[in-house]
Order: structure tokens, then C-alpha cells, then sequence
């Protein structure tokens, strides 16, 4: 990453003009490294009216001027949640560094698209959890890895506050995000998995259990009042409590095998400068420990000179938050929701849910990607494909799909059973909420086991493109063979979906080569038209045995010197082997039992050697190489990725420049 040295002070803009906007600006009047030289609101007269009370000169009624404005080095996002993600991320682009209010976004996903664009962007990014800047967090942490209370055992911190009921108030708006566990919640939450972490001498420990529930009112239909449960690894449990609508003491506990410690004073420690402290009670000993914490400013000042101070490293040291502290929060609050049963109705399965920046869905300028033809197919395909089964929710899908979209990929890989019609729905609503039905190539599968004959295709197709809000699909494959069944009859049955226009092309998934090929020859015999691609597993790693019944495999000599003669485009799936190349797959780690039987072999581990050989060499991670090797065949492959995290798409990408000349292909699979 490009290091650029910091500004002698660091000028900052603030969008929204709320109270933490007005209390932020007082914190970087204070602060030793910030000068507050613009701010932006919706509307002119407050913009006036915040500039004229904080001393500030430049003065816009739009976020996007203040963006635009050169004297402005970072950017404080105080807007309602709901839009933090979509200016942290404009604020990224604009070249600005960013610290954004709490929660860094409406949910996992959209914090994701803010994360990525800070990295691609090369500017600061860090969520104003302004209590992790403080030096009393600092020092709990020292203390709890000094083992002062010896094992943690279970964690108790709240955050609630009893605002009264206001329709007009963007904590009871649905739009806006509002409730309690996006708007004070994330604070206990933080809280939890950093101490559960400083207990096991990480920096932060991710909840393996998180459990809750709540009471959502009527009043804009977000979450009042609501409790969690979470359990981390080495039995460290949390309790945790938030709200709107209920008074609470707002204090942290943390219980230990010798003792506990009480923190009065978590969120807001030394707000004004103040000492603040920590109370220790060690078990057996008469007297309590007042650990005092004095601070060399005042909380927000802190908070601005954390950002000034770590411009050249991106982010901020823990307990500061970082990029990947923030994403693991929001996913945590993600869960805590779920389990309440909080949906914002902009997220719902059947919304209208925007791109992150909010402007139409387009290609970039940088995008990377490149394209084969599928015979058949008018359309060029991208030479990734999306995999459109591992999203949950609208959101998760709309960022993973507007992503590889931007970067230029257009295939999207579906099939019938994928979360029982979830995942077909999901991708139907992308398309027509992005309009690019023409710009896209749908890749659809039906006919799986124990339902793989004519009449079930016909039924599955018919319901799949219900479900995609489509009239045709343009790749469509057989998910498994049934040979007891004729390959004419499937052919036969092809053929009139592919006459009456439900089709553009078709194929096999999990079909052996001699079935193709036979289905092949009756088609030819009869002027139909026969299998146009094939998609069977085919990865750098052998498939030891399949990950599910029915799986063919591809990667073997025989295979792949048909691929070779035939030239028939190959559609692998689980082109990078599940994780094997990821730095999951050791040969003395057997946590996964999937990823051992299915890949765990000498040759196997013989070729991620070479793969992670081959990764220096080129400046890449092993995975990549292992992508490439697919890419690089002497036959056209258009490799399946199932990235369930924009960091797993943008190490995908790299393996399209990877230029592996033939004889490392053949070296990086034993051949030489």
C-alpha cells in the first residue's frame, strides 16, 4: 500500500449537522493534529447555522460539494445510518479519509462495500467507536491480559437509554435504520468480542453462538428494547442488553476465575478530559483497586488525532477499530437482529434495494475481467462466474453481485434447489432491480436427484424462471444424470425448451463424458441441437471423493484430453477446491472433516506447495495461482467462484493476468 505522509494538520469536513456532528467538531477544536474547515448539510439554512456556531467559514447545502471541495483532507459521516455507507463510500472515492459514525452501515454486507472502497481507494477508514480510542479501553485490555481476574469467564455490558416515543425521531424510522441495536447496541457488542478476545490473546474474538430477543414496537417498527447471548471460544460467555426505550445502568462487568472488574464509565470515558477509572476486585483480598486512567485530552479530541496519527497505515491499531473489527461487528449485530426478528423493509427479499454509491449499476473504468463464447450464445461470457448461492439476504446479494458486476463479470450460476428456490429468487430480484436482464447471462440447473427426468425439468424450469422474474434463461444444465433414463429423452425435452424459447443453450452438470458424448451423437443424428458446455468439477487439487452423491469430477488425464480434442467449454465448479488453497488446509489441521475427505491427499498438499511457490513469484496469494491453473487450460473454461465475502471476489480477480505459460501448468500439477 502506498504510504503518503500526514498533513501538519488534518483538515477536516463534517456531512450531517446533528448533535454528534456538533460534538465531533468540538472534539477536533481540541484536538493537537484537526482543523475543521467545512460541513455539509441537506439544507442551506442549517449548514449556515452549524458553520456560524462552530466558527466554520466554507458552508454547503450538498454532501457531494463538500467531497468535491480540495481543502478538505477526511471526512466525518454523521448522517442517519442508513446513509453512512453510501457517503463513507463517496467520501472513499472522492479521495478522502473517512471516519464514519457507528454502526459503519446498515448491515454486513453494505459495510463490506464501504471496507473495500476505502482499500481500493488507498485512504483511511475507521468507525467512531470513539470509546476504543480512549486509553481506559487500552488499559482493560492490558489488564485483562495481565489475567489480573484469571480466566474470563463471562462478560456483562449494556447500553440502553430511554429517548420516549417520537414518530418524528430517526430512532423510531425504519427508513433510517433506527432501534436500539444499531444505534447503541454495536457499543456492547464491541465490547464483548474485544475482551473476550484480549482473553484469549487476540486482538478480538468472534461470538460462536449468538443468541437474543426483544420487543419491536409499533411506533416505525425497529427493536425498543432487546438482550444477546454469545458464546466465544474457550467458554467466555456475554450478556448483553440495549434499548431505547429503557433507562439502563450502562456499565461493563467482566467475571474471572479470580475475580471481577467493573467498568462505571464505559462509552464516555473521560469525556471532557477527566480521569476516569477501573474497578478491580480480586477474590480474597478485603479492598477494591481503583485503576486510574488519565487521559492527555478529551474523548473526541482523542478520537480525531487516533485518525491523524494512523493516516499512513489505512487504519487505526487496535483497540482502535479496524476494517476487519467493524465487518466482524456488523455481522455480530447482524445476527442479534436476526435473532429479534428486525428486518428493515428496505432489506426484505422482495425491496427495491439500491447499490451502496446509489448511482446505476455500470462496469468500471479498471474492470479487469475477459470474456469466451459459449457456442450458441450471442452473448460473450465472462470468463468468471458468479456463483448465486451463498447469499442469505438481498443485501448480502445486491453488494456481491453489484461488485462483480462493476468488475465487469456478467454470468451468474443458479440452480433449482439452491436454498430451496431462495437463491433463484434472490438473483431474479438483483436483475430487476438493476435492469440488466440483457446484460447478464443467467446460468440455471434443475433436474437433481431423485428428480432427474424429463417431466421434473419441465416442472423445475417452468418454476425457475417464475422465481427469476424471467422468460428465458441462457445457459441451462442438467444438475445430475440418471442413467437409467435415455439420452434422447433428455435431449428431446431440451430441444422444445430451447424451440419455444425458454433456453438459449443447454448442457450437463455431473455427467460422465461418455453420456455426453452419446447425447451428442443422437442429437447430431437428428438435426437437434446437443450439450453446448459442461459443468463437473475440475480444480488445481483432485478430487479425493465428491463433496455430495453424483459429483463427477473433470481434473483427470482422460478428461482432460477430451476438453482438449472436443474444445467444449468447461464450467467447473469448485474451481479453487473449496478453501484448500486459502491457508485452511494443513496437513495437521483436521477441524474441517469436509475439506479432509474430499481433498486432503500427499499430491494435493505436493501441489499447493508449488502453488504457494508460484504466489511469490507472481506477487499473488496461492488461491489465485490455483484459479489460474483453471484459466490456463488448453480448452475454454469459465471457472464457478462462490465468494461469500467481497475480499474473497477481489483475490479471485487477480488469476485473469496471471499469465502461467504451459509449462507451469503442467509443473504446478505434478506433470513435470
Amino acid at each position: 500500500m502506498t504510504q503518503h505522509p500526514a498533513p501538519p494538520t488534518l483538515r477536516w469536513g463534517i456531512l450531517g449537522t446533528g448533535a454528534i456532528a456538533r460534538t465531533f467538531a468540538r472534539g477536533v477544536a481540541e484536538s493537537r493534529s484537526g482543523e475543521l474547515v467545512a460541513v455539509a448539510s441537506r439544507a442551506r439554512a442549517t449548514a449556515a447555522e452549524f458553520g456560524e456556531r462552530v466558527g466554520v467559514a466554507r458552508r454547503y447545502d450538498d454532501y457531494a460539494a463538500l467531497l468535491a471541495d480540495d481543502a478538505v483532507d477526511a471526512v466525518y459521516v454523521a448522517t442517519p445510518h442508513a446513509h453512512h455507507a453510501e457517503w463513507a463510500v463517496k467520501a472513499a472515492e472522492a479521495g478522502k479519509h473517512v471516519l464514519c459514525e457507528k454502526p459503519l452501515a446498515l448491515n454486513h454486507a453494505e459495510a463490506m462495500a464501504v471496507v473495500e472502497a476505502a482499500r481500493r481507494h488507498d485512504v483511511f477508514l475507521m468507525e467512531a467507536f470513539m470509546y476504543r480510542c480512549h486509553p481506559q479501553t487500552a488499559r482493560l485490555v492490558e489488564l485483562l491480559r495481565e489475567r489480573v481476574i484469571g480466566d474470563v469467564r463471562l462478560i456483562e455490558a449494556s447500553y440502553c437509554f430511554d429517548s420516549q416515543i417520537n414518530p418524528g425521531s430517526r430512532l423510531y424510522d425504519n427508513a433510517l435504520g433506527g432501534g436500539g441495536i444499531l444505534d447503541v447496541g454495536g457499543y456492547p457488542v464491541s465490547m464483548a468480542r474485544l475482551l473476550a478476545g484480549a482473553a484469549l490473546g487476540r486482538d478480538v474474538a468472534e461470538p460462536l453462538e449468538l443468541t437474543g430477543c426483544g420487543h419491536i414496537g409499533e411506533v416505525g417498527r425497529v427493536d425498543e428494547w432487546a438482550i444477546a447471548a454469545l458464546k466465544f471460544p474457550g467458554d467466555i460467555v456475554a450478556q448483553l442488553a440495549t434499548g431505547v426505550r429503557v433507562q439502563g445502568e450502562n456499565v461493563v462487568r467482566v467475571y474471572g476465575s479470580a475475580g471481577h472488574i467493573v467498568v462505571p464509565v464505559p462509552w464516555l470515558p473521560g469525556r471532557d478530559g477527566r480521569a476516569s477509572s477501573i474497578l478491580v476486585y480480586r477474590r480474597g483480598e478485603p479492598s477494591r483497586e481503583e485503576v486510574v486512567v488519565e487521559p492527555a485530552a478529551g474523548l473526541y479530541a482523542i478520537e480525531a488525532d487516533t485518525v491523524a496519527d494512523n493516516l499512513a497505515a489505512r487504519q487505526a491499531p487496535p483497540p482502535a477499530m479496524t476494517w476487519a473489527d467493524s465487518l466482524g461487528n456488523m455481522a455480530a449485530l447482524d445476527r442479534w437482529r436476526a435473532a429479534v426478528g428486525l428486518v428493515y423493509d428496505a432489506e426484505r427479499p422482495d425491496a427495491d434495494w439500491p447499490t451502496v454509491h446509489r448511482r446505476p449499476l455500470a462496469r468500471r473504468p479498471d474492470a479487469t475481467m475477459r470474456y469466451g463464447r459459449i457456442p450458441g450464445l450471442e452473448k460473450p461470457v465472462s470468463r468468471l462466474v458468479m456463483g448465486a448461492d451463498n447469499q442469505e439476504t438481498l443485501p448480502h446479494a445486491s453488494v456481491m453481485f453489484d461488485d462483480f458486476f462493476e468488475r465487469g463479470g456478467n454470468c451468474f450460476d443458479t440452480a433449482y434447489i439452491y436454498g430451496q428456490g431462495r437463491c433463484e429468487r434472490l438473483l431474479g430480484q438483483w436483475i430487476r432491480n438493476r435492469g440488466v436482464r440483457e446484460s447478464v447471462v443467467i446460468l440455471d440447473k434443475g433436474a437433481h436427484t431423485p428428480h432427474c427426468n424429463p417431466a421434473a425439468l419441465t416442472r423445475q424450469l417452468l418454476e425457475s424462471l417464475e422465481r427469476l422474474g424471467t422468460d428465458y434463461v441462457d445457459i441451462y444444465m442438467l444438475h445430475r444424470d440418471n442413467p437409467e433414463i435415455p439420452v434422447g429423452e433428455f435431449i428431446e425435452v431440451l430441444n422444445e425448451h430451447r424451440c419455444a424459447g425458454r433456453v438459449r443453450v443447454f448442457g450437463a452438470s455431473n455427467w460422465s463424458l461418455s453420456r455426453v458424448e452419446e447425447a451428442n451423437a443422437y442429437a447430431r443424428a437428428r438435426g437437434l441441437s446437443g450439450f453446448a458446455a459442461v459443468s463437473n468439477n475440475f480444480s488445481l487439487a483432485r478430487m479425493i471423493e465428491p463433496p455430495w452423491a453424483g459429483c463427477v469430477s473433470a481434473s483427470d488425464p482422460a478428461s482432460r484430453a477430451w476438453f482438449t480434442e472436443t474444445q467444449t467449454p468447461l464450467l467447473p465448479w469448485s474451481s479453487q477446491a473449496r478453501g484448500f488453497f486459502t491457508g485452511r488446509a494443513r496437513p495437521d489441521d483436521r477441524s474441517d472433516p469436509e475439506l479432509v475427505r474430499c481433498w486432503y491427499s500427499d499430491d494435493n498438499f505436493a501441489r499447493l506447495a508449488r502453488a504457494e511457490e508460484l504466489a511469490k513469484k507472481y506477487g499473488v496469494l496461492p488461491v489465485t495461482v490455483a484459479l489460474a491453473y483453471v484459466l490456463r487450460q488448453p480448452f475454454p473454461t469459465f471457472p464457478l467462484i462462490g465468494p461469500r465475502a467481497l475480499a474473497e471476489t477481489r483475490t479471485s480477480f487477480p488469476a485473469l493476468d496471471v499469465e502461467l505459460p504451459p509449462e507451469e501448468v503442467r509443473w504446478l500439477n505434478l506433470e513435470e
